[in-house]
């Protein structure tokens, strides 16, 4: 049975934006500089992707994770035939996802994603994570991109690699939230190399001066694609520039925190305050004045080149990707996992 609503509808958008609202204090702080005429299809993407994570996060005791996922498979099977399920979230990102040319195949990466975090997999290496990230963040990145017109490679590779920028600093942060829960997103060939044994680690998730290697080691891996971003941004229309470089300026600036206290993520929660907040808004404000690179040509990560791949060639063109503010709201809730906790920095 299907809600008979437009995925225009002001019921429909009102239930996208609450859970966009309730979702991410970040968001909301960059999304005062976000144009207001991409945010109805920010709050459709958001929704969906909010909705299907909770789906694996709240999974009912006994339920097994096939089942979910095969359920989740089903709601977006529907979005794409125009019969979405009566979900609000669902109506809105069936809209969007049409009206945009958004190819199944990436929210279906979305899914693996989340399906990969609820089989609790581990990462040997930071091409892994990468890969890992790509679907749970990167997939956001390509969503907002295609939204905006966006098809030429770069346009599609830079956007994905901010999303996976960002979901290494979530990993990063949270190493000592998620050691509690059981789980360990950090390459396990970098901790063997500092003689952490991961499964002790999580027995007795301390602070040491190796872990703490190990979590910079991941920001400077963050930070060189947070850089790469940079060249896409400069490329947006000008009025979206800002809100894009605050999302990534706030983002990288977790890393900072981090460093500030040597490394250590394990018992300490990396927060990047309101009043640093408004001045790295402030500070984003500049590139509305940047000129865009005359040529950005850049090898993109391995691990994009599939949501690359998505958008069919003929498609493409040299519009920029404009709308990974709400990169920021997706990560604070798909994040990395344990999943029951979010980023609200």
């Amino acid at each position: 049975m299907h809600k008979m609503l437009s995925p225009d509808s002001p019921e429909v958008l009102a239930s996208c934006e609450r859970l966009m609202r309730s979702g991410s204090h970040s968001f909301f702080a960059a999304s005062r500089i976000l144009p207001r005429r991409f945010r109805h299809a920010a709050a459709a993407v958001y929704a969906f992707c909010r909705l299907a994570d909770d789906a694996v996060d709240e999974m009912p005791h006994g339920a097994s994770i096939d089942a979910v996922m095969g359920y989740l498979r089903e709601r977006c099977d529907a979005i794409y035939r125009g019969e979405p399920f009566a979900i609000d979230a669902d109506i809105a990102f069936s809209g969007i996802a049409h009206a945009y040319g958004i190819p199944k195949a990436i929210p279906l990466a979305l899914l693996e994603g989340f399906q990969w975090d609820a089989v609790g997999r581990q990462y040997n290496t930071l091409e892994e994570l990468h890969d890992y990230a790509a679907r749970v963040a990167g997939t956001v990145g390509a969503m907002m991109t295609l939204i905006m017109g966006g098809r030429s490679t770069q346009t599609v590779a830079r956007a994905c690699e901010l999303g996976v920028a960002m979901q290494l600093t979530n990993i990063a942060r949270d190493v000592g939230e998620d050691a509690a829960r059981g789980r360990i997103y950090l390459p396990l060939t970098w901790l063997r190399e500092e003689g952490i044994d991961p499964s002790e680690f999580l027995a007795h998730r301390r602070p040491s001066p190796e872990i703490a290697r190990v979590v910079m080691r991941l920001l400077h891996a963050a930070d060189q694609l947070y850089l790469r971003a940079e060249t896409g941004i400069a490329s947006l229309p000008r009025d979206c520039r800002p809100a894009i470089m605050a999302a990534r300026l706030i983002y990288a600036d977790i890393g900072s925190v981090i460093r500030a206290r040597g490394g250590n993520a394990v018992d300490h929660r990396a927060v990047v305050l309101m009043p640093r907040k408004w001045w790295l808004m402030g500070r984003a404000l500049l590139s509305y004045i940047i000129a865009p690179p005359k040529d950005f040509m850049l090898q993109p990560l391995s691990a994009v080149r599939f949501l690359m791949g998505a958008v069919p060639p003929g498609e493409r063109d040299a519009v920029q990707p404009d709308l990974l503010i709400s990169t920021i709201g997706l990560l604070e809730r798909l994040g990395h996992r344990n999943r029951s906790r979010r980023v609200q920095s």
